[in-house]
């Protein structure tokens, strides 16, 4: 059985996870794709952070639960500041308890935590194709 190889890509991703581990990972693997990460550890920081980017960010990747902030807040800021900006949700909870409480539509792109690196690619891949 051959492997299945991630997709890939050249794009911008903002990504926003607090825990430092994950983070590092997941900025790691990106990158190796061929993707431009930028990353901090919660929503202002972030935000700070695309504020100060002048070209375009093609996907914010976040956390739904951090401190601060929430991911829906922090999209619904980057979407005032980068108009078109895609968004690929990531939890510990369910889609199913995030979309109860309100924080992410049902229909948006959800990551379940744990996951792997090839469930990641595919999702980044899937949220900028959208």
């Amino acid at each position: 059985m051959v492997p299945e190889v991630p997709p890939r890509g050249t794009e911008t991703i903002l990504l926003a996870e607090d825990e430092e581990a994950l983070r590092t990972t997941m900025k790691q693997a990106l990158e190796g794709l061929g993707y431009k990460v930028l990353t901090g550890p919660d929503p202002m920081a972030v935000f700070e952070l695309a504020e100060r980017h002048p070209d375009p960010i093609h996907l914010l990747v976040t956390d739904v639960v951090m401190p601060g902030l929430n991911g829906k807040e922090l999209q619904e800021r980057l979407s005032r500041l980068k108009p078109g900006i895609k968004i690929l949700f990531m939890s510990g909870y369910t889609a199913e308890i995030i979309a109860k409480r309100g924080l992410v539509a049902k229909q948006t792109h959800f990551l379940q935590k744990p996951f792997r690196i090839l469930d990641l690619a595919r999702k980044v891949r899937e949220a900028l194709d959208e």
